[in-house]
């Protein structure tokens, strides 16, 4: 097992809790748990989950350039950023993994940003539909402990709420933020900038809100090219390239890299609210043009010093091959992506009853989706025009809500109740091409095509009952049907492969007991069994990858089925609290997608059973000690294991991929006065295996997950009211880590924000 535990998260756990649970009692009220199907309204007020909270003042103490970075300091949870305007943001949250997409949701006021159609890199968040700028608060909910959430919530929910004005206002903000990155002898300096621009104003009841984001940056390359060393042979003797081992300690030489990911994204949005009587309708349309492109670099060169692209070549007397893989690993490539989310909601009293009634819609179009690849770098002397097509079509989701609620059920102020209606309708669709001109991307003939689709409704309740001085007990239900329909593999050359539409049913039971005593003290025990359906690609994206290898789906996949529990205990503490969480998780036919690094084929495996547990700390004041200091602590520990896998019983009792042992988080800042504020921040992580063998105990090296202490500074300085200017420095001590593809290292933002 990797060496992955380390003093730091205990050490700072043992330095400001003691001192913490011995401040004197709270005179202001806690910002305690919640459970919210909006992230603007409560709909239950027995508070079945734990949660936390983060405001956009107190992100302000943070490098924020993207709506993901408001939470990169939350506890038990960790958002893969690669770089400025990475589109592959996958988040990882107690017992679920980064790569296990489809047991994380987010919504910006309502609205689904979780995508529910691919996973690992494809399935994260669409973040890029929401703005920094006009985020007013960010609250992570952990677990699937209330009804009103379905199985992908097994890890926890993300509720994004937004601004809405309610007078006229103008904002405009502009950042520029870059790196220094180095790797084996390579440098790579990228830049960025980022420009945002909104006008809010309220029209008797209409309240009006449009924006436009743009942003465009390089990243680091995201991938090291490798070739095993072989047995002496024939090959080009070059130089140049950097003998290593890898992340399974298999020896190679390092001969180039991906290259530079060039990003552009441009959102639009304009957000309506209309208030008439007691009722208050909404409706949200973004629009978001993304383009990528990415140019690889060989770093080795023959005796003529010219670049060597293929073939089997000798570096210091090692034989290895270079672009070994179906594919050629210094294609280049260009995409496009267009998408449209339109969505809305009404939500108002029923007549003179205390029922507050809500219906809510979602639609998510791929307007345009397409990848172009070379077969080989317009640099190779081999090169020409033919290439590949990628593209998506038919692609999106529909979802549809409708609930009602009220604090006084059957007329009892000690009772509330929330009932409601859920549909969805994912569906994918992705087409393969050969081309044989790469510029133009004409396509000339079909490799393959698969796609499908699945839909769902649910019904839900829940009822909380004050049925003692100090107690209440909340007791959930959810009930839903879930099927798979339309599925299909087209291979070239090959059969037609039609899926058989399957349906599954999943009940899904909560319970919530909670005792508030008289004094700063409270305590939770909540239990809850969630059912996780299988998403789109799981089932049927069966491709060939550019690069090489194979993603394998598999129809007949079974939900997976979890039971969560936690037991909380919390104590408030002036202008803040202390919390501790006991978790505990125990999931049956576990959907793993596990990529093999040298062979690059993608497997869905159902493992029988992982199980999980851990315990959190964390603190959160502001004003410690009286002094203009806020504090956001948090510590985890957590042990997830391979209980059962009949399918490799060899990999039973080893530790499931991607799961640190300890995680921690420390942000401080210091409010020298009105004008000028300095933060400090500490994000740590244990290392952790990536693949479920366990086999990959390499450290620093490309593929490896790492252990990491990235120190954060901000320094926010504000001439006047209404304006601010912001400088921060992430990663100050340029630590080089793994996350599989390289973290970023020490990076620089300069940003300036004026309302007028």
């Amino acid at each position: 097992m990797k060496n992955n535990k380390t003093p730091l998260a205990l050490a700072l756990s043992l330095a400001l809790s003691p001192c913490l649970l011995m401040a004197t009692e709270a005179t202001s009220q806690l910002d305690a748990l919640v459970v919210e199907g909006k992230s603007s309204e409560a709909p239950t007020t027995h508070y079945t989950s734990p949660s936390t909270r983060i405001t956009d003042i107190e992100a302000e103490s943070i490098s924020v350039t993207t709506v993901e970075d408001f939470v990169k300091y939350e506890p038990s949870m960790v958002v893969r950023k690669r770089y400025m305007g990475d589109s592959n943001g996958v988040v990882g949250m107690r017992g679920s993994n980064m790569f296990q997409t489809a047991r994380t949701m987010v919504y910006a006021d309502g609205l689904p940003l979780h995508y529910l159609l691919e996973s690992q890199w494809n399935g994260s968040p669409r973040w890029s539909l929401v703005s920094s700028d006009e985020t007013q608060a960010v609250e992570v909910v952990y677990g699937p402990f209330s009804a009103e959430y379905s199985g992908n919530a097994m890890g926890g929910v993300i509720n994004i709420e937004t601004k809405l004005p309610q007078e006229q206002e103008f904002h405009a903000e502009a950042s520029i933020f870059g790196q220094d990155y180095e790797h084996m002898g390579h440098d790579y300096n990228t830049t960025g900038h980022r420009e945002f621009f909104s006008y809010g104003d309220k029209f008797g009841d209409l309240s009006l809100y449009l924006f436009h984001n743009h942003l465009e940056n390089d990243s680091q390359p995201q991938k090291f090219l490798s070739g095993t060393i072989k047995a002496p042979g024939a090959g080009t003797t070059v130089t140049g390239g950097n003998r290593d081992l890898n992340s399974t300690s298999t020896d190679v030489v390092y001969y180039g890299d991906s290259g530079e990911e060039e990003v552009t994204t441009d959102l639009s949005k304009i957000k309506l609210g209309y208030q008439f009587g007691d009722w208050l309708a909404k409706i949200t349309v973004a629009y978001e043009d993304r383009e990528k492109e990415t140019d690889p670099n060989t770093w080795v060169v023959d005796n003529a010093n010219n670049p060597v692209w293929s073939g089997n070549a000798i570096f210091n007397g090692d034989r290895f091959s270079i672009g070994s893989w179906s594919g050629n690993p210094f294609a280049v490539s260009d995409q496009n992506r267009e998408t449209l989310l339109v969505g809305g909601g009404i939500e108002g009293p029923l007549g003179a009853s205390n029922w507050i009634a809500s219906a809510d819609f979602s639609y998510f179009e791929v307007l345009e989706d397409e990848t172009r690849s070379s077969s080989r770098n317009p640099d190779d002397p081999a090169y020409t025009a033919a290439g590949r097509v990628k593209e998506q079509e038919d692609t999106g989701w529909e979802t549809f809500d409708i609930k009602s609620r009220t604090d006084r059920f059957l007329g009892r102020d000690d009772m509330n109740f929330v009932a409601g209606y859920h549909y969805e309708h994912y569906s994918l669709e992705i087409h393969d091409y050969n081309s044989n001109d790469y510029d133009s991307g004409v396509k000339s003939s079909r490799r393959t095509s698969t796609g499908g689709d699945t839909v769902t409704h649910a019904l839900f309740a829940q009822w909380g009952y004050d049925f003692a001085p100090a107690w209440d007990v909340s007791l959930g239900a959810r009930y839903e049907r879930w099927k798979m329909e339309d599925g299909f593999y087209y291979k070239w050359g090959g059969d037609m492969e039609d899926y058989s539409d399957r349906t599954e049913r999943g009940f899904s039971p909560k319970f919530s007991l909670g005792f508030t005593p008289e004094g700063p003290w409270k305590y939770r025990y909540s239990v809850a069994k969630a059912y996780r359906f299988p998403i789109v690609e799981e089932l049927y994206k069966n491709e060939e990858k550019a690069a090489g290898g194979t993603a394998i789906a598999d129809a007949t996949l079974e939900p997976e089925i979890g039971v969560h529990h936690n037991l909380m205990l919390e104590r408030e503490i002036p202008d803040g609290f202390v919390r501790i969480n006991l978790y505990y998780e125990e999931v049956d036919d576990v959907i793993f997608n596990q990529e093999d690094i040298a062979s690059g084929n993608t497997t869905f495996l159902a493992v029988d059973e992982v199980d999980t547990s851990g315990a959190e700390l964390i603190v959160q004041q502001s004003n410690v000690f009286n002094s203009p200091v806020d504090v956001r602590f948090n510590v985890t520990y957590t042990e997830s294991e391979v209980e059962k896998n009949d399918r490799n019983p060899s990999t039973e009792g080893n530790d499931f991929p991607r799961m640190p042992d300890w995680r921690s988080n420390l942000l401080l800042t210091y409010h020298i006065n009105n004008m000028w504020d300095v933060s400090t921040g500490v994000r740590y992580a244990a290392n952790s295996y990536g693949r479920l063998d366990n086999t990959d105990d390499k450290d620093n090296v490309y593929g490896a997950q790492d252990s990491y202490t990235f120190v954060d500074l901000k320094v926010n300085f504000r001439p006047t009211d209404d304006s601010r200017i912001g400088f921060g420095i992430d990663n100050v001590t340029d630590e080089e880590a793994f996350v599989a593809h390289p973290w970023p290292k020490r990076s620089v933002y300069l940003e300036g924000s004026i309302d007028f």
